[in-house]
C-alpha cells in the first residue's frame, strides 16, 4: 500500500521560495561603516570601529535576515502552505519583517506582542499588512501565539526557538560571512572583537559558530540590558533564570533564557545599564547625523569599552558591531525627554563617559 504525504503542494511552495529568493536578489547587502574615531588619540595603537548598518534592509532592521530565514525554514519543512495563517511572538521589529514576507506570499500574519510595544512599531507591523494581538504580560506571548496558530490551523514561526536553527551559520551570505567579506581590504580584516546584543540569541549563535567554522581569532562579546536573563545565566552557567520583567531596551534582552541563545559560542558578556544604552544611542546619532535605535547604543557602549581596553593594553585591531535599526522608530520614546523621565531613564549621567572616551580613549 502506498500512502501519500500530507505535505503542502510543491508547486505553491516552489513559487513561494522563488519569490523570497528573488526579493533577496533585488536587495543589496547592508553597508559596513567605519566609525569616525578621533585621529588625535591612541597614536600608539591602530584601532578601528565598524558599524554594520542593518537599518538599510527594506523592513528597516537586523530582523529582516531572521524573518527571511524563518519563512524559508517553515516552507522547506512543509509547515507553511498556500492558506497558512502565520503567527509570531514578538516585541516589534521581527514582526515588522515577518509581516513583509507574509504579504509577499499573500498570507495572513498575526503578531502577538506585549501591550507595552511602542505605537510606532505597531503602525509598522500594520503597514506591512500584519495584525497585532496584544497581551498584558510579556511572558504570555509564547503560549498565546501557539494558541492562535492551533486555532487557525496556522504556523507559529517561534523565533525564540528557531532562530539558531533556521539560519545557515556556515555561510549563504549570513551576517557573519557578510562582515568578513566587507572587511577584506581593511587594515585589520579579521576583527579582534564582534559585539552584538541578544534578543532571540540567533545573531550571536550565527556569528559565534561562523567564527569557529572559519577558524578566525575573533572573539564574540554579547552585550545585555537590565532585566534580561541572558547575562546572569551566562555568569552563573544556568539556563533556568527568569527575571520576571521585560527589558526596557527594545529588541534585545529577554525575561527568560531563550532556546536559540548558545552561551558556549560566546567569549564574553557585558551587562549595560539601560540609561547608558540610551546615552550611547544619542551620542552615535549626533556623530552620524542620523538617529540609531537603543539596542545600537547598547552595542556601541560595549564596543567603546573594548576599544579602550585594547588601547590600554597596546593591542591594535578592529571591532565590529551593528546598527540594529533606525532611531526614527523611537522618536516618541527613547528620543523623547518626557518619555525617558516617565520611565526613570536618565542618559545624562553617562554622556560624560562617552565624551571622555572620544577625547582621550579612557573608559570607566
Amino acid at each position: 500500500m502506498i500512502v501519500a504525504a500530507h505535505s503542502q503542494p510543491r508547486s505553491w511552495v516552489d513559487g513561494a521560495i522563488r519569490l523570497i529568493e528573488a526579493d533577496a536578489r533585488r536587495s543589496a547587502d547592508t553597508h559596513l561603516l567605519r566609525y569616525p574615531l578621533p585621529s588625535s588619540w591612541c597614536e600608539s595603537v591602530d584601532i578601528a570601529l565598524y558599524l554594520k548598518d542593518e537599518s538599510t534592509h527594506i523592513t528597516g532592521s537586523l530582523k529582516h535576515r531572521l524573518a527571511r530565514s524563518l519563512f524559508l525554514y517553515g516552507l522547506c519543512n512543509g509547515w507553511i502552505g498556500e492558506h497558512t495563517t502565520v503567527v509570531e511572538a514578538s516585541s516589534g521589529s521581527t514582526a515588522v519583517s515577518e509581516a513583509y514576507f507574509a504579504a509577499l506570499l499573500g498570507l495572513p500574519f498575526v503578531a502577538v506582542v506585549p501591550a507595552s510595544t511602542s505605537a510606532s512599531k505597531v503602525r509598522l507591523i500594520e503597514a506591512q499588512g500584519g495584525r497585532c494581538h496584544f497581551v498584558e504580560r510579556p511572558d504570555e506571548v509564547y503560549t498565546e501565539a501557539q494558541r492562535i496558530a492551533d486555532e487557525t490551523g496556522g504556523h507559529y514561526l517561534d523565533q525564540f526557538t528557531n532562530a539558531e536553527r533556521a539560519t545557515d551559520w556556515r555561510g549563504n551570505n549570513n551576517i557573519a560571512e557578510s562582515i568578513y567579506q566587507q572587511m577584506l581590504d581593511e587594515s585589520h580584516p579579521i576583527p579582534t572583537w564582534i559585539v552584538v546584543g541578544a534578543g532571540t540569541g540567533g545573531t550571536s549563535a550565527t556569528i559565534g559558530r561562523y567564527i569557529r567554522y572559519r577558524r578566525h581569532e575573533t572573539k564574540l562579546c554579547v552585550v545585555d540590558p537590565e532585566n534580561s536573563a541572558f547575562f546572569p545565566s551566562y555568569a552563573q552557567r544556568r539556563s533556568d533564570i527568569v527575571t520576571g520583567s521585560s527589558s526596557r531596551i527594545e529588541g534585545i534582552g529577554r525575561p527568560r533564557v531563550e532556546p536559540s541563545f548558545l552561551p558556549d559560542v560566546v567569549d564574553r558578556m557585558e551587562s549595560v545599564p539601560d540609561s547608558a544604552s540610551i546615552a550611547a544611542a544619542h551620542h552615535v546619532s549626533r556623530v552620524l547625523g542620523r538617529r540609531v535605535g537603543p539596542s545600537t547604543g547598547t552595542n556601541v557602549w560595549g564596543a567603546f569599552g573594548l576599544l579602550a581596553e585594547m588601547a590600554a593594553n597596546g593591542v591594535s585591531g578592529s571591532v565590529v558591531t551593528l546598527i540594529a535599526d533606525s532611531g526614527d522608530r523611537y522618536a516618541d520614546t527613547y528620543f523623547n525627554p518626557e518619555w525617558l523621565s516617565a520611565h526613570d531613564l536618565d542618559p545624562t549621567g553617562y554622556a560624560g563617559a562617552l565624551s571622555e572616551f572620544e577625547r582621550c580613549c579612557s573608559w570607566g
